[in-house]
C-alpha cells in the first residue's frame, strides 16, 4: 500500500498530517497477541517474528512438506516485511512524502543445479501450498523428509537502533531536513535550488530451511540525499552528496548534517572553475572512498561464483594465481558494523563473515551462495542475496573494499607526472565476462609534476577490470568506506551495497577528456 502527499508547506504538513498515522506514525506490526515492535540489533524470540507473518511451525512444516514432496537437495521458505518512508523537499517545500509496505514469501526448491521458485503475498496456508506445489514441479529425486520441529538459530549484531524507525514519527524527521537545507543554502551566495530527500524504513525476514533452521532478522536502513544547483550568471551546475547506512534517527547528529551540506556545496561550487584535462592513456589516482565503485563494478562482480561456475567470468581459473601486486588485499565483507551492506545472516540463513578475495595479490576465494559452495565443495561465504521475497538467492557483494597498503596519498601524487584524480563518481558501464569499464568522473583533480594544480569534471576513464589491478602501482595506507548510499543491480534484482578504497595509483587507464 501506498501513501502519497501533494506539495504542501512544513507547516501544512505537520498540521494536515496528523490525520496519516500510517505515514506519520510509522507502520507498527501486530501479532496474534497484540501489537508488537521489534528493534533492529536485537533477536526477537521466534514467536513473535512468527506472529509478525500470522504463521506458527505446524503451518510451516505443512508448508516445507508440500515443497519437498517431489525431492529436494535444499529447499527454504523467505518470509518478507518491509516498510519504506519517503519525504522530498525542495527550496523548503515538501514536494513528496510515500509510506509503504510489502510482505510476501518466496519459496525454493533446489535439486541438483536446477531450481525451482515461487512466492505469494498471500501468507494463508492454501496460497503457500499452491506455490510449493509450483516450485516444487522441478524436482524428481524421491521425496524428501521435512523436519518435525524448527529452531531458531543464534545470529550476530551488526547493526543497532535505539528506535526502531517505525516509531519515530514524520514530525520529528522535519526539523532535520529543514536544517540540512538551511546548512546547504548558507554554505554560498550562489546556491540557487537545495532539494533534501530523506528515505528509511525496516525489513523483517525469516528464513527457514529444510533441516529445521530458523533465522531472523530485522534490517533498518536510512538515507538522506542533499542536491544542490548554483548559478554563476549565465552558467549553471549541479551536484550532490549523501549518507547511508543501517542506522536509526540518532545517527542524524549535527555534526553529520554539517558534514553533509559542506559536502554537497564543495562538491557544487568546485565544478564553476574545473574544466576537462587532456585525453589520452595515463596515470589515475583513485581517491579513497568513492572510488570503491570500480573495485566493485570492475573487479567485484568477476569475483561472484555463479559468473565463474559458468564460466563467463576471466577469474573463473584464477584461484591461487597472482592477479595483484604483493600489497594488494580485497575483501568483502558483511560485518562492518551500521553499512549499508552489512548483514547479521544472508538470505539463504549462511553465517556472514569477512572474505577474502585477493590475498597479497594471489586470488584466494570468490563469493559463494549455497549452491556455488556445493559445486566447488567449500563452506558459503554468506554471500547469498536476494532483492525481495519475489527473487531467487544468487552470490553478490556486500561491502567489498581495498585493504591499507605501505604507502601515503602525498606520496603517490607527488610520483605522478601527468595524471587525474578521480574523486566522484555518477554511472559507469561494465561488461562482466571480460571486465571492460567505463566510469563517468563527476568530480577529479588535475595532477602535473607531483602537485595538483586544476580541479577537473566530465570526463570517462576507460579501461580492464583485471588489467587494471595488475597495473596497481602504489596502494595508500588511507582507506575508508564511502558514505553514500550505493545499490548495486545484477540479473534484475537491486540490492545495498558499501563500498571502499584506499588512495590507489594505477599506472596507466584511458582517460576520455579532450583533444589537444
Amino acid at each position: 500500500m501506498q501513501q502519497t502527499l501533494s506539495r504542501r508547506s512544513f507547516a501544512a504538513l505537520s498540521t494536515l498530517g496528523l490525520g496519516l498515522p500510517g505515514l506519520l506514525g510509522g507502520c507498527r506490526g501486530t501479532t496474534k497477541a497484540g501489537s508488537t515492535t521489534m528493534i533492529p540489533g536485537e533477536q526477537a524470540p521466534l514467536a513473535d517474528h512468527l506472529g509478525w507473518f500470522s504463521v506458527d511451525k505446524p503451518t510451516i512444516a505443512r508448508v516445507m512438506t508440500e515443497l519437498t514432496a517431489r525431492g529436494a537437495d535444499a529447499a527454504d521458505l523467505y518470509f518478507q516485511y518491509s516498510r519504506d518512508n519517503s519525504i522530498t523537499m525542495e527550496d523548503g517545500i515538501i514536494s513528496r512524502a510515500s509510506s509503504s509496505v510489502d510482505q510476501g514469501v518466496g519459496l525454493r526448491v533446489v535439486v541438483g543445479d536446477q531450481t525451482g521458485y515461487a512466492f505469494t503475498e498471500d501468507l494463508s496456508l492454501e496460497a503457500m501450498l499452491a506455490a510449493a506445489r509450483t516450485a516444487a514441479g522441478i524436482a524428481h529425486s524421491g521425496a524428501a523428509h521435512a523436519p518435525v520441529e524448527f529452531k531458531q538459530r543464534s545470529r550476530p549484531s551488526y547493526y543497532t537502533l535505539s528506535q526502531p524507525w517505525a516509531e519515530v514519527q514524520t514530525v520529528q524527521k522535519l526539523p532535520r531536513i529543514e536544517q540540512l537545507a538551511a546548512l546547504a543554502r548558507k554554505g554560498d551566495p550562489s546556491i540557487h535550488k537545495v532539494t533534501v530527500s530523506w528515505a528509511d524504513g525496516e525489513e523483517l525476514v525469516l528464513i527457514a530451511d529444510m533441516h529445521g533452521n530458523v533465522h531472523t532478522d530485522i534490517r533498518p536502513m536510512t538515507r538522506l540525499w542533499c542536491m544542490l544547483t548554483a548559478k554563476k550568471g549565465d552558467v549553471t551546475q549541479s551536484n550532490s552528496a549523501n549518507l547511508a547506512g543501517r542506522h536509526g534517527f540518532e545517527w542524524y547528529t549535527d555534526e553529520r548534517l554539517e558534514f553533509l551540506a559542506k559536502e554537497a556545496v564543495a562538491r557544487t561550487m568546485v565544478l564553476f572553475d574545473a574544466k576537462r584535462p587532456p585525453a589520452g592513456e595515463m596515470p589515475v589516482v583513485l581517491a579513497a572512498g568513492a572510488s570503491g565503485i570500480l573495485l566493485h563494478e570492475a573487479i567485484g562482480h568477476g569475483m561472484e561464483a555463479d559468473f565463474n561456475r559458468k564460466n563467463t567470468s576471466i577469474y573463473a581459473s584464477m584461484i591461487g594465481k597472482k592477479v595483484a601486486p604483493d600489497f594488494v588485499t580485497i575483501v568483502d565483507d558483511a560485518t562492518q558494523p551500521g553499512e549499508r551492506g552489512a548483514l547479521n545472516v544472508d538470505d539463504e540463513g549462511n553465517a556472514v563473515e569477512k572474505t577474502v578475495l585477493v590475498d597479497h595479490g594471489v586470488m584466494a576465494s570468490y563469493l559463494h551462495d549455497s549452491i556455488s559452495a556445493k559445486h566447488y565443495k567449500v563452506k558459503a561465504t554468506g554471500s547469498g542475496r536476494r532483492e525481495s521475497f519475489r527473487h531467487s538467492p544468487m552470490p553478490r557483494m556486500r561491502s567489498t573494499y581495498m585493504e591499507n597498503g605501505p604507502h601515503t596519498r602525498e606520496e603517490i601524487i607527488a610520483s605522478v607526472k601527468k595524471g587525474i584524480i578521480a574523486e566522484t563518481f555518477t554511472n559507469g558501464q561494465v561488461q562482466i565476462g571480460a571486465g571492460d569499464f567505463t566510469f563517468y568522473i563527476k568530480n577529479g583533480w588535475l595532477i602535473e609534476d607531483g602537485k595538483i594544480t586544476a580541479p577537473i569534471k566530465d570526463i570517462n576513464i576507460i579501461g580492464n577490470g583485471p588489467e587494471a589491478l595488475r597495473n596497481v602501482t602504489m596502494v595508500a595506507n588511507d582507506c575508508k568506506l564511502d558514505f553514500g548510499g550505493w545499490t548495486c543491480g545484477k540479473d534484475g534484482q537491486s540490492v545495498p551495497v558499501s563500498q571502499g578504497l584506499p588512495t590507489t595509483l594505477v599506472s596507466k587507464m584511458t582517460v576520455g577528456g579532450e583533444n589537444v
